[in-house]
């Protein structure tokens, strides 16, 4: 029998145990669907395409895809590829003020408070203009985050897909 080391709760980074909040509600509710996002597929796609950027966001900030738990926690790096906004502290507060003008959502909030409390923790500054442009971005864009077809767009080019969403 393997022996799988999972991280003690202490050593888990403020994200994980987020994730892991989310996991155990998704699955308590029902929520999860089957894994998405394979990192082998987005790297197989086109130069250019999303896919090939989603691939490359994950590979540039040493990430891994997201691939339990629903259909939109498993496409939030999908997200920040469209939007182009980072994965630093001020990226993923913009991505959530995106999200927030695209859905209103509870949990998007939540999100964003979260983060801006551990930017300020941090001594990031992350200015409230630039949340109000990623919200009102968000409103203005053709996205709505429960139902994107994300799979159905991997291959075609990353400005398409944008332009089409209006981003």
């Amino acid at each position: 029998m393997q022996t799988i080391n999972k991280p003690s709760e202490a050593s888990k980074t403020p994200t994980q145990r987020f994730f892991d909040v989310i996991d155990f509600g998704s699955k308590t509710l029902g929520l999860d669907v089957p894994q998405i996002v394979k990192i082998e597929t987005l790297r197989a796609m086109p130069e250019g395409s999303f896919g090939r950027a989603w691939a490359e966001f994950l590979d540039d900030n040493h990430l891994d895809p997201l691939t339990n738990g629903p259909r939109r926690k498993q496409l939030h790096d999908g997200v920040h590829v469209l939007t182009g906004y980072g994965s630093d502290l001020v990226g993923e507060a913009q991505v959530q003020a995106f999200m927030i003008g695209a859905k209103w959502e509870p949990a998007n909030a939540a999100v964003l408070l979260t983060i801006l409390r551990g930017a300020r923790r941090h001594g990031v500054t992350i200015a409230w203009e630039t949340l109000i442009e990623a919200y009102q971005r968000g409103r203005r864009a053709l996205f709505e985050p429960d139902r994107w077809p994300a799979e159905k767009l991997w291959d075609l080019p990353l400005s398409c897909v944008r332009t089409c969403m209006n981003l």
